[in-house]
């Protein structure tokens, strides 16, 4: 099975300001086989900066989603990921904890290894970035 690179974000929320538009843009992506989401954690800290960890579940099949508190962190999302994501937020906000694959990728991801061939160095380059040089480009 090809699979395309992974990547781990952690999306920070001060005052905990998370906007409901969020979810359907990540369903979108999957309905249009752009990511696959390989696991998915909510990270809320509050004042007294005691953080509770829920995962987003469809738990009737009703298409809603539910927020449901996680005791033991055992998915592919793990401990060390969450205590990095306490660190950066502060009291009083949260953080959306999103691995997934880059499914758009998986068959050129395949070429490469077929062909013995590795991605040798990897950069995200900020949006901001890119608006910048692109403005400047055209100016």
């Amino acid at each position: 099975m090809a699979v395309g690179p992974c990547e781990l974000i952690i999306a920070r929320f001060p005052g905990n300001q998370f906007k409901g538009e969020i979810v359907p843009a990540l369903a979108s992506l999957v309905e249009a086989g752009t990511i696959r989401i390989i696991d998915l954690l909510f990270a809320i800290k509050d004042d007294k900066g005691e953080m509770a960890i829920v995962e987003l579940k469809d738990i009737d099949g009703d298409g809603t989603i539910d927020l449901v508190e996680v005791v033991e962190i055992s998915g592919a999302i793990g401990p060390e990921d969450v205590d990095a994501a306490s660190e950066l937020i502060e009291p009083n906000s949260s953080a959306l904890l999103i691995l997934f694959e880059h499914t758009w990728a998986a068959e050129l991801a395949q070429a490469f290894r077929n062909a013995a061939g590795e991605v040798v160095y990897m950069e995200r380059i900020p949006a901001a970035a890119v608006e910048e040089a692109i403005t400047a480009a055209t100016a």
